[in-house]
């Protein structure tokens, strides 16, 4: 019995060794990746279409021959796959629009139709419909050129811009991604340009019913949403007929609107859509591409652009901050000094981002005052609740040469916060209440990501700042939120993951809030994720989500196993267990290995798998860090209880 004993502790101990240099690693890995500046940042990858759009937006004004897009064919061609086309995510079997895009920036850049690539592409694209079965923005920036025709784009009035903000519905009941986008193509739709680009293409090729054969109008569905279809009618005749009431005035409204929204460093919302269109709609407008604004806009495209000695591509967003702070948080749990002089470069760092300007979420919400982070560099008008929460973590676990200055951001961000809250007892990412959600019926709006809704995982990520930090907000807010998640976990156990892939995502940060901030009243929620989360693990310990759960709910938590996903769910099942004293430990222990056995010996992980959403259904992320940090702090977390129960 002695010697089993000993044998036991032997290998417990081996295994400990394990963990302890594979954290080890990690950390030396994170911390050789750190700006001199002080903070940590990472690519963000999407699919191709930005890359493709950022393409023809520079063809539109000229300005392409001033930067190296040649490199973007060898791009393309290397993200092309065995079937012709390219994917919306890794593994997808290729995406239509995504393919029509990519087609057309090669076109852009001088590849012949007889290309064999381009054959194949074409082959794709017309299997799948052609370009009469893509999404609306691929039709717009066919249109731009003359390969659609403006009459099959839906129309949206100028005038919506001055609709007062007592009004039923007004620019701001759009989601700050769907706003900061749409209101620089009302000048756009407006003005309906066609550009004779360099060369001159046209995409006849790519239209499966014939170009003699294309009807260029709405489709009707036969249900409600039809009445859309007649109002764009209605619209397209009135501005047939001239017939646009304050048309001038609400341009002028658009052009101001655009230009009191450009960062210094010419970003606007902090996400390519709305810079590509606010720059397109300066162009409408007659700016010069020397003009400064249009300058800073550009060099701000360029600043989000990853160049090699081969390639050239542009990001769609850039994570800073998100980064930072999620580093941060890791490096900390996994033992690092909370004083060390590298976190201290980095909370420092966050503590210079916090945003005390006004921004968008202002005009539903009179009585907050700013405190909170934005996901990006600089994104003034646009901070969001996710970032800040976890930013005030991050600083929660350090300790700065100024604790009081750090305390004074902490306490002026949860009081933000608070004002923020939806009426439904949850956090959106950006805005208050903005949940009108027939605006995501309209034609306009095929990829349905025209609000910002409250949403589980958002509100998780609140709950557990203020339970992990002992932070207290006014009122009932917290009780209100926590029955608003506790609606919100589904019948198996789940909840849905809005900015995650997905219910993997949604389950982990639901339970690592009530953990901290309810663990003695919701046992039952916080077993019942418990559960599902066990219950998906893959047979290689891991865990993977494919991106498809999000249309096909049949694959919740099923997907091939990643370092990001299978984090997720440890660091899930590690809360559950110190909320209600049952761990899953086989579970557990099969996950750690496969995080053991998966990482490189330079102490990182890889994936290929997109784990981070955009729009459900429609635009998917790869954040480069994620397989980095989340293993990390599983690790650490792991490594805690046990030292805890030895």
């Amino acid at each position: 019995m002695q010697t089993q004993d000993r044998v036991t502790r032997d290998g417990d101990s081996k295994a400990f060794s394990k963990v302890s240099e594979a954290i080890a690693a990690s950390q030396n890995y994170l911390l050789s990746i750190q700006d001199p500046q002080g903070y940590w940042w990472a690519e963000l990858e999407s699919n191709v279409t930005i890359t493709s759009e950022v393409i023809l937006l520079h063809k539109i004004w000229g300005t392409d021959r001033d930067r190296p897009l040649y490199k973007v064919e060898a791009y393309l061609r290397a993200e092309q796959r065995e079937h012709g086309g390219w994917e919306l995510f890794y593994g997808d079997d290729g995406d239509l629009s995504t393919s029509v895009e990519a087609y057309m920036a090669l076109r852009l850049l001088g590849v012949p139709q007889s290309d064999p690539a381009l054959l194949r592409a074409k082959d794709f694209i017309l299997k799948r419909g052609g370009i009469g079965k893509t999404r609306i923005f691929t039709k717009i920036h066919l249109a731009l050129i003359g390969c659609y025709d403006w009459r099959g784009v839906p129309s949206i009035p100028p005038w919506i811009m001055l609709f007062p903000e007592n009004f039923p519905f007004t620019i701001y009941e759009m989601s700050s991604w769907a706003r900061s986008s749409t209101v620089p193509l009302l000048i756009v739709f407006d003005r309906k340009p066609v550009f004779v680009t360099e060369p001159a293409i046209t995409l006849d090729e790519l239209y499966a019913e014939g170009i003699e054969n294309v009807r260029y109008e709405l489709p009707l569905r036969g249900d409600w949403t039809d009445a859309f279809v007649w109002l764009d009618k209605a619209f397209k005749l009135a501005e047939d007929l001239h017939l646009v009431p304050l048309r001038q005035a609400s341009l002028n409204a658009a052009e101001k609107w655009i230009l009191e929204r450009q960062e210094v460093t010419g970003d606007w919302g902090g996400i390519i859509p709305a810079m590509l269109n606010s720059l397109l709609a300066l162009r409408v407008l007659g700016y010069d591409a020397a003009d400064p604004v249009v300058e800073r806009g550009l060099k701000a495209i360029d600043n989000f652009a990853i160049a090699t000695e081969e390639t050239y591509r542009v990001q769609p967003c850039v994570s800073p901050v998100w980064d930072t702070a999620w580093t941060l948080r890791a490096l900390v749990e996994s033992g690092i000094a909370p004083d060390n002089p590298a976190l201290v470069r980095g909370g420092e760092w966050l503590l210079g981002k916090q945003i005390l300007s006004y921004g968008d979420w202002t005009v539903k919400n009179k009585q907050g005052k700013p405190g909170g982070w934005a996901f990006e560099f600089e994104n003034r008008f646009y901070p969001d609740l996710d970032d800040s929460a976890v930013v005030v973590m991050a600083l929660n676990g350090l300790k700065l040469p100024n604790e009081s200055l750090k305390q004074a951001a902490i306490k002026r961000c949860v009081v933000w916060m608070a004002t923020m809250q939806c009426r439904s007892g949850g956090w959106a990412a950006f805005d208050v209440d903005n949940d009108q959600n027939w605006l995501n019926y309209l034609p306009y709006a095929d990829l349905k990501a025209m609000i910002d809704p409250n949403t589980a995982d958002v509100t998780a990520r609140v709950l557990e700042m203020l339970g992990s930090g002992n932070l207290r907000m006014d009122g009932d807010r917290i009780e209100w939120a926590i029955a608003f998640l506790e609606k919100q976990q589904e019948a198996d156990g789940s909840w849905f993951g809005r900015w995650g892939v997905n219910y993997i995502y949604g389950t982990s940060g639901a339970i690592s809030a009530l953990a901290v901030i309810a663990p003695r009243t919701h046992q039952r929620q916080i077993q019942g994720g418990a559960a599902w989360l066990v219950g998906c693990q893959n047979p290689d310990g891991g865990w993977g989500e494919t991106c498809r759960s999000y249309d096909d709910p049949t694959l919740k938590g099923k997907g091939v196993s990643t370092a990001s996903q299978t984090a997720w769910a440890l660091i899930g099942l590690l809360a559950a267990g110190q909320a209600t004293g049952k761990f899953e430990q086989k579970a557990i222990e099969s996950g750690v290995n496969y995080l053991l056995a998966t990482q490189r010996s330079d102490g990182t992980w890889d994936e290929s798998e997109f784990t981070g959403t955009g729009f459900p259904g429609h635009f998917y992320l790869k954040y480069h860090l994620y397989q980095q940090y989340f293993p990390l702090i599983a690790l650490s977390r792991y490594q805690r209880l046990q030292s805890y129960i030895g």
